[in-house]
């Protein structure tokens, strides 16, 4: 499920009264983030896909995960293919809400845009 399918999700349970899902803390957020990033490095393809879209490389990547805003693009990059999204949320028994609540926590800490 795409963020633009958790959003529409989320957009039609406030409209029907339901509860917007509960936000994660900072630090939450950046265990997520920083879980995804171990995921990505752990996938060869996913991993030069990765780096092609950021324009980063492999030796610049540490330097990279330590600047502000790196892994809300992280997450970004995970949310933007649902496949990913699911494999990723499968292999550590998270529900893709939670990556996208993680995003948007990131998001308000660092002021880096809503997607």
């Amino acid at each position: 499920m795409g963020i633009d399918r958790l959003r529409s999700l989320n957009d039609n349970n406030r409209l029907r009264g339901a509860s917007r899902p509960a936000s994660i803390s900072r630090e939450d957020a950046d265990s997520v983030a920083v879980q995804a990033l171990g995921f990505i490095a752990a996938d060869r393809p996913l991993l030069d896909r990765f780096l092609a879209v950021t324009g980063i490389n492999v030796a610049e990547l540490r330097a990279a995960a330590a600047t502000p805003g790196f892994l809300a693009g992280v997450l970004d990059f995970v949310l933007a293919h649902e496949p990913t999204l699911m494999a990723f949320a499968a292999d550590q028994s998270l529900d893709p809400a939670r990556v996208a609540a993680a995003r948007e926590a990131l998001a308000d800490s660092f002021g880096v845009p809503s997607r």
